[in-house]
């Protein structure tokens, strides 16, 4: 059966046609060499397993058939929610921006001059088509902005003429001297003579935001589109509160970078206290004992003395 997405959405990609053909396929049974070796019995049970398959894949195509109705039916459903959360998204500043420079995917290709102008996007769509399966578009709404006059910019997705996937943009009206994807392009290029001669070869980011709206090269293999329309659409919400958990397990992580203050061994103290004491019990002994030398002694010739001046 077709498979459906984190949104409930049908994979684009039609369910591959596995059914048989029982005419070319008892054929091929029969001019087999090593199927030709079976007994009656084995031929038998083979076309009827095949019988059988038909009839498998005939409710597989149905089933998908089902399945396409029911997401065409939630897709109607779910769009008012869609619109209401893009209105109520609209009083948070810099929110998809934020959005997207904390998916882990869509901050590798955003550039600096990129991150700045993204910060006029006020609305994201994603509408799959009636016919879920021949595609979908992506619609960025932008506020005036100093880097270009679109007001909407629309990437679509869908399948060919000849079947294959293809893909379409809006054209850019860059305003003048900010076309962001020629100073890329420049960029790279600069990039890539200055590495020339050199054993080192010149680290480049392939592509950045608006290089990948602009590229409808190979739709087929184009891991941006699908995030967007898989992930950050369904619940952008968890990408946009991504900061606070970082901030929350930063403050764990800082804890383990600080380097552990020495260990004391409780038990070393408490003997090297002991010690102290025991050694000063034993100088006041001594001391005592000094003391009490010294006053037997006095004792002892203060004795005669007295007698003495007696007599």
């Amino acid at each position: 059966m077709s498979e459906t997405n984190g949104n409930g959405s049908l994979m684009a990609e039609k369910m591959p046609e596995t059914k048989l053909e029982p005419v070319s396929k008892k054929a091929r049974i029969d001019d087999s060499v090593e199927e030709r070796d079976f007994d009656e019995e084995t031929q038998k049970a083979l076309e009827e397993i095949d019988a059988n398959q038909n009839e498998i894949d005939a409710l597989n195509e149905q089933a998908s058939e089902e399945i396409l109705k029911v997401e065409q039916k939630y897709n109607k459903l779910r769009r008012p929610f869609y619109d209401k959360r893009n209105e109520i998204i609209k009083r948070i500043p810099k929110f998809w921006l934020t959005a997207f420079i904390n998916h882990p995917q869509i901050t590798a290709i955003i550039e600096e001059d990129e991150e700045d102008c993204l910060q006029y996007l006020n609305k994201l769509e994603v509408e799959e088509f009636e016919d879920i399966k021949s595609g979908y578009r992506i619609k960025l709404y932008f506020d005036k902005n100093p880097y270009f006059d679109n007001e909407c910019l629309t990437k679509e997705f869908h399948l060919g003429s000849s079947g294959d996937p293809a893909s379409q943009s809006t054209p850019i009206q860059w305003k003048e001297g900010m076309d962001l994807a020629a100073k890329f392009a420049q960029r790279a290029a600069a990039a890539q003579e200055n590495a020339k001669g050199s054993r080192k070869r010149a680290h480049q980011q392939q592509r950045t935001f608006f290089t990948w709206f602009c590229d409808n090269g190979d739709p087929s293999d184009d891991e941006i589109a699908e995030v967007i329309k898989d992930d950050m659409w369904p619940n952008p919400l968890q990408y946009f509160l991504v900061p606070d958990i970082e901030v929350e397990n930063g403050d764990d992580e800082e804890d383990d970078d600080v380097e552990p203050e020495e260990e004391i061994d409780e038990s070393v103290v408490v003997l090297e206290e002991e010690e102290e004491e025991l050694e000063a019990e034993d100088g006041e002994e001594e001391e005592e004992a000094v003391e009490d030398d010294a006053g037997i002694d006095d004792e002892d010739v203060a004795a005669p003395a007295a007698a003495a001046g007696t007599d």
